[in-house]
């Protein structure tokens, strides 16, 4: 029987002694995909792990949002998450909670739920749920292949080993949530975007007892906004910022517009209420602000009477100083409405002396030039221009100071975590929070993709860390733009590019006719002729000097020398690094 292996009586023992798997200890892995390192882009998920569990794996995600490019991402719209770490687990994700409808937060939903699974429970107010589903008719995906599902702030969902609920707070666009998270291991909760506005209901109503109640549930985590750490005192309320405006309207004496983000829909709400209380005539342009002032009036958020809003092309039949006019273009985008105004490619509206225009919207971070360049237009035509910073007319959907303190005080943590912001704000909300006696071990300041891991005594952070990278969209492309392409873009945005076309005989190696040169950004070639002639020299003596030496001939080296060569030359006649482009045609 040599040879044979008896197993027998080993497989017997294993029946009646079963090898017991490696047990975990049962924890809550946070990971943030975004939004902690900047002020967009928000979105995190949260994984319970318990290989003893049924629920061993169960994952929620909070919200999905985009960022805008910087300065030096010439050509991006926007910025998405970095999903890859999701992409292995999608099976088990049981929902997706969305806090609100803002871009930062909803954004990159048409863009990552194809590649999670658009079947998978989407969770949103009616509000946040109907501003999903309209951005979706902007996608060849469709708005129908999302499962959307609509909550308030009394809904109770069991995702999974995770019960949520949800309390109201105030922002900048209705029905806007914060998220309570019990978990295995304690709760959680992620505050959203929120500011405490006690005095008013427009933009949302803060729930404070509920906020209140949960300083008695024992709160392993708080997970709070940061938007607006570093401005001092508190947020002013919208009851504050409405006196501003009915100033502004009782004083212009032209037309006055209004300009904002479409999502602000709490301010323009005001501002509506007030142009019907001082009997003005409304008019609205700019596509999304029009869709969702439509969806907020559907679902009883704004209530007017629909006779004060006319079109814009009835802007001419009333006097100047009964009408207001609500547009987009608060950032100085180029196809927005207020740009087109000034430029004087709008069908209807002019910018006339008398006129005000009053920008009710922070300046987002890398847009200052751009806003500033269209002040100076508006001044430049006779219009008035008031601004955030020289009346309290934009009060923040962020809690400042004072009211994120509070916050911390009425939820009483075990551990504080800050989220939504650049690295100082959270590093400074992390130093409100050791004001109020949190010590140096319950606060977390985590980066973007850097796992926190809870159990049920302790939350720590790790130096785990998952793919966090910024996922640009260009276009409708996603992804397809890298580090190398926006190098690229870059430096033909600063020195721009220099064209060489060159005909070589394939048979000799001799430049036939001469070369042809395309300058954009760089020189003006009619007042260059000198610097062009020598470089049309300098292009026939490089390619004949390699191709008397070689053979055969390799024309994709003779595009490298090129390349090098006359970038050299430039760089020492103007001192600039234009972009050089050779192009070879054989004959």
């Amino acid at each position: 029987m040599r040879g044979k292996v008896l197993l027998a009586p080993k497989t017997i023992t294993e029946r009646r002694h079963p090898v017991k798997p490696h047990t975990v200890k049962p924890h809550v892995r946070i990971v943030p995909l975004g939004g902690l390192e900047e002020v967009g882009r928000n979105m995190m998920y949260i994984e319970y792990v318990d290989n003893t569990s049924a629920h061993h794996g169960d994952i929620i995600i909070i919200d999905m949002g985009l960022q805008f490019p910087e300065e030096n991402m010439p050509g991006i719209d926007y910025i998405v998450p970095q999903v890859a770490s999701l992409i292995p687990k999608r099976k088990n994700i049981k929902g997706v909670i969305i806090t609100h409808a803002h871009y930062d937060h909803i954004g990159a939903i048409p863009h990552l739920m194809p590649e999670l699974g658009a079947k998978i429970p989407m969770y949103g107010t009616d509000i946040t749920i109907a501003i999903i589903k309209k951005r979706q008719d902007d996608f060849k995906n469709g708005r129908h292949e999302l499962n959307l599902k609509e909550i308030n702030n009394n809904t109770k969902l069991q995702l999974g080993a995770f019960h949520v609920e949800f309390y109201g707070v105030s922002h900048n666009v209705p029905g806007s949530v914060g998220v309570i998270i019990n978990s295995p291991v304690g709760t959680l909760i992620h505050t959203g975007d929120f500011k405490l506005d006690l005095k008013s209901d427009i933009a949302g109503h803060t729930e404070i007892e509920k906020i209140k109640s949960l300083g008695e549930k024992n709160v392993l985590l708080l997970m709070s906004d940061s938007t607006n750490a570093p401005q001092t005192g508190h947020q002013f309320s919208e009851v504050e910022i409405q006196t501003e405006i009915e100033k502004i309207m009782q004083n212009a004496k032209g037309k006055l517009y209004f300009a904002t983000f479409a999502s602000l829909l709490g301010r323009i709400n005001e501002i509506i209420q007030l142009a019907q209380k001082y009997k003005k005539k409304v008019a609205i342009d700019g596509r999304s602000m029009k869709t969702n002032i439509a969806i907020a009036t559907e679902l009883g958020y704004m209530k007017y009477d629909p006779k004060i809003i006319i079109p814009v092309e009835k802007v001419k039949e009333y006097p100047d100083n009964k009408v207001i006019i609500l547009v987009t273009g608060a950032q100085g985008e180029g196809q927005a409405v207020l740009m087109r105004v000034v430029n004087k490619r709008h069908k209807c509206l002019r910018i006339e002396p008398g006129d005000t225009v009053v920008f009710s919207s922070s300046v987002i971070p890398g847009n200052e030039r751009s806003v500033q360049a269209l002040t100076d237009k508006l001044y430049r035509d006779g219009a008035e221009v008031v601004n955030y910073r020289m009346l309290d007319i934009h009060a923040g959907g962020h809690a400042k100071q004072e009211d994120l303190k509070l916050m911390i005080q009425l939820i009483k943590p075990h551990y504080f975590m800050p989220i939504e912001g650049n690295h100082s704000f959270l590093k400074i909300h992390a130093r409100l929070a050791s004001e109020l006696n949190l010590k140096k071990e319950q606060i977390l300041v985590a980066d973007n993709g850097q796992v926190v891991v809870a159990t049920k005594d302790l939350v720590t952070l790790t130096d785990e860390r998952v793919p966090a990278n910024y996922v640009m969209v260009d276009g409708l492309g996603v992804g397809d733009v890298q580090e190398v392409v926006l190098r690229d873009r870059q430096a033909m945005a600063e020195d721009g590019i220099f064209v060489i076309i060159t005909v070589v005989d394939a048979q000799t190696g001799k430049v036939r006719g001469s070369p042809d040169i395309i300058s954009r950004g760089f020189v003006y070639l009619r007042e260059s002729k000198e610097l062009i002639f020598e470089t049309r020299k300098r292009i026939r003596k490089t390619v004949e000097d390699i191709t008397q030496e070689m053979h055969p001939i390799n024309f994709q080296y003779i595009k490298e020398s090129l390349r090098d060569k006359i970038g050299q030359f430039l760089f020492q006649k103007t001192e600039r690094r234009p972009m050089v482009l050779p192009v070879i045609i054989e004959v």
